[in-house]
């Protein structure tokens, strides 16, 4: 095989077929369980519905970095 040369397979840009059809059958399978997730918290004990809860924050909520102040800085509150 030539290095830096593409000299067979899918063409550059073409999508994996079989890439996408597993996407699709998760994300059939994710807006299913999306549609019964408020009934599966409710059925579970406190302790595990908020293992669960923090669990999926991450995925709604921008996640927050402290900013450094710099020496001799202006405070002001």
């Amino acid at each position: 095989m030539a290095i830096g040369i593409k000299t067979g397979g899918r063409q550059r840009g073409t999508p994996n077929l079989i890439t996408q059809e597993i996407r699709a059958i998760i994300k059939n399978i994710i807006a299913n369980e999306l549609e019964q997730l408020q009934t599966t918290l409710k059925d579970m004990d406190p302790d595990k519905r908020l293992e669960v809860i923090i669990k999926l924050l991450p995925y709604v909520l921008p996640k927050v970095e402290p900013v450094p102040m710099e020496k001799n800085e202006p405070y002001t509150i």
